[in-house]
């Protein structure tokens, strides 16, 4: 039995880092349509999100299946209660992906922000990447060096989100009110993305080291 217990935590993280790898995947093609106008890429993210709504369903399933049967405790017990967790963060962090997919289908053939911001949105989606990529290997190895450089890049998106907000509420912005919405809608976007990978780094630093982050706010 304690064999057949070991084999089902390890199918756990095996579905965790799947459905990271998923959510990797949608940000990526988010943010090139979003910053390309491919409406095409776009479509294929917004039908990507229900893969892995299902998966991270599925995920559920089993780890309350398993709380059920197996009624585990101490370290084994925080091993299924983090991973229900973390599949909702992840679960939001592909809305956020579709979300921004969404923005790009909306305004095709039209690019979503203005010239002068698009540079921004282009670092921005650029680190929403790297961190989509570090949370996959952070769910894979438990390597809580990832967690601290995913926790840096954050701060790195909190300060262009920040800008974006100084731009368009700037004397010298020319954006009209569409212009105003999708750009705070989209900085929102990432910014959240990165929240929630940051929620999970947390978590993953936690199981691991047996000491809580402090929280930033």
């Amino acid at each position: 039995m304690r064999e057949v217990f070991q084999q089902e935590l390890r199918e756990v993280q095996e579905r965790l880092v799947e459905i990271s790898s998923l959510v990797a995947d949608s940000i990526e093609n988010a943010t090139t349509a979003f910053g390309e106008s491919n409406v095409a890429l776009a479509e294929s993210v917004i039908e990507q999100d229900s893969r892995i709504d299902a998966a991270a369903v599925a995920l559920d399933e089993l780890a309350i299946q398993i709380l059920a049967r197996q009624q585990p405790v101490a370290r084994d017990l925080r091993i299924v209660v983090t991973a229900l967790r973390v599949s909702a963060s992840l679960e939001r962090m592909g809305d956020m992906a579709t979300h921004i997919a969404q923005l790009a289908r909306y305004r095709f053939p039209e690019k979503v922000v203005p010239k002068g911001l698009r540079k921004t949105f282009q670092e921005m989606g650029a680190l929403d990447c790297e961190i989509a990529h570090k949370l996959t290997e952070l769910l894979r190895t438990e390597d809580v060096k990832l967690a601290e450089e995913i926790r840096d890049e954050d701060d790195k998106i909190d300060a262009l989100h920040l800008s974006v907000f100084d731009k368009v509420l700037g004397e010298t912005w020319k954006g009209g009110a569409e212009d105003t919405v999708d750009a705070t809608l989209a900085s929102r976007y990432h910014e959240r993305f990165a929240d929630h990978a940051v929620s999970i780094a947390k978590k993953m630093q936690y199981l691991a080291t047996g000491d809580w982050a402090p929280q930033d706010d």
